[in-house]
């Protein structure tokens, strides 16, 4: 009999972790983690606005023609106002990343719904538009997060490729490392144009660095000015959150 509770202890702990940290787990909330098509690939930059690299991220998408989605914190967008505003100048979704980015696993309802309108104000004050989009930092979800989610009037995205660019590796080991989307495209885009209804990729990639600005993320530039010709003559298309809807 003492077995029985414990058990069903653990089995809640596994649940509540499954839900908090698998990005396509539903259970904390509705989220969204890939677009409708093979064929359509969302770049997702989270950590932003950064003044060391959004700008060079910025030209380097309207070299090849390319729509991203920015998940931004508000701290920074208070900090960079100007370079929040080229983001969606440049036709690029912007979407909410918190206030401070702490882990919200751990915060309690009132504190997670206070750093999100932080930033959601924060936005409009920049661009003058509210974001429709939230990441929750580190993926970390909690039971209370979808409906302080929705009641802000926006939807949770989440990912199917996470290649870690936020470590201090190079430029060679993040190309390696997002190899996979190429793969997927070669094997899935078939599907597609034969009819077979498919599914595309989501990346969070990283264009900031949530503890300072001016964060070195050289390597996610440098990868992607590697990938951006070679995914789209495989076939991908680009496509903001906006467009997935």
């Amino acid at each position: 009999m003492i077995g029985v509770p414990s058990g069903i202890a653990v089995g809640l702990a596994a649940l509540t972790a499954y839900g908090a940290v698998y990005p396509r787990a539903q259970l904390f909330g509705p989220t969204i983690g890939r677009t409708l098509s093979a064929s359509k690939l969302a770049l997702t930059f989270d950590d932003g606005p950064n003044p060391a690299i959004t700008p060079q991220m910025l030209d380097l998408l309207t070299e090849h023609n390319v729509q991203a989605t920015f998940f931004v914190v508000g701290k920074f967008v208070r900090q960079c106002p100007e370079l929040t505003k080229e983001i969606g100048a440049r036709g690029h979704a912007i979407g909410n990343h918190t206030d401070t980015h702490p882990n919200l696993f751990f915060c309690g309802p009132q504190e997670t719904k206070d750093e999100l309108v932080r930033c959601q104000e924060a936005i409009h004050r920049a661009t003058w538009a509210a974001p429709r989009w939230f990441r929750p930092p580190f993926g970390y979800r909690s039971p209370w997060l979808g409906e302080v989610v929705q009641r802000q009037g926006m939807r949770a995205v989440m990912w199917t490729h996470l290649p870690g660019d936020w470590l201090a590796k190079p430029s060679q080991w993040l190309i390696e490392r997002l190899r996979p989307v190429a793969q997927s495209a070669q094997q899935n885009i078939p599907k597609a144009k034969s009819g077979t209804p498919t599914t595309g990729d989501v990346i969070c990639l990283h264009d900031g660095d949530y503890t300072h600005l001016n964060g070195d993320r050289r390597p996610t530039v440098e990868a992607l000015a590697y990938w951006l010709p070679r995914w789209r003559d495989l076939g991908l298309d680009f496509v903001t959150m906006d467009q997935i809807i």
